[in-house]
């Protein structure tokens, strides 16, 4: 249940006022479908972080289990300094929009998600914990809290959210990882 919750609240904080937030706000401007944009992040998501959670319980097994803490902490401090570098739209405007909102959406958030910080969070998390499914279920679940609010509330939401603030917060929580990692590593735990 650790890795579930963890990866959830993680992802969540981690995805305020990311690219794919922007995305799912540019999706809502595009389309009326809601529905199919929020099953698009979610196919997007459960391919993307399942994959990337699949590289993590690899690279779990394959490396020194006295070297895997002190990777993984540093993977944590790494997100976490990551996280508090804003991300810039990138203008995601192409020819998939002519596929329909679900395919566009698929599509848009599966790249959209290679090399984003939630994804690198997702092989983190699943060489920390041996519960690579449930890092999956709660990486997914954290991408979708944090975007179906604002595929609902749109352009409203994104005006009064306190990005810096939800920055520094995703920050620390994976500062916090980091620190609990070399505690259990040093500790044994």
């Amino acid at each position: 249940m650790d890795a579930f919750l963890t990866s959830t609240i993680a992802v969540f904080i981690a995805e305020i006022g990311d690219k794919t937030q922007l995305l799912s706000l540019f999706l809502v401007g595009r389309f009326a479908r809601r529905t199919s944009i929020v099953l698009g992040i979610m196919s997007a998501t459960l391919l993307n972080h399942g994959l990337s959670a699949l590289l993590g319980a690899w690279v779990a097994e394959w490396l020194p289990p006295t070297v895997l803490p002190w990777l993984i902490a540093v993977s944590f401090l790494a997100l976490a300094i990551w996280l508090l570098i804003p991300d810039r739209d990138d203008g995601e405007d192409s020819r998939l929009l002519g596929l329909g909102a679900f395919t566009a959406t698929s599509v848009m958030f599966f790249l959209a998600e290679i090399g984003d910080k939630t994804q690198i969070a997702t092989v983190v998390l699943a060489a920390r914990y041996e519960a690579t499914f449930w890092v999956i279920v709660g990486s997914t679940v954290g991408m979708l809290v944090a975007n179906i609010p604002v595929i609902m509330a749109g352009k409203w939401l994104m005006e009064r959210l306190p990005l810096a603030t939800a920055r520094l917060a995703a920050s620390g929580l994976f500062l916090i990882l980091a620190v609990l990692t070399v505690w259990a590593a040093v500790s044994g735990v």
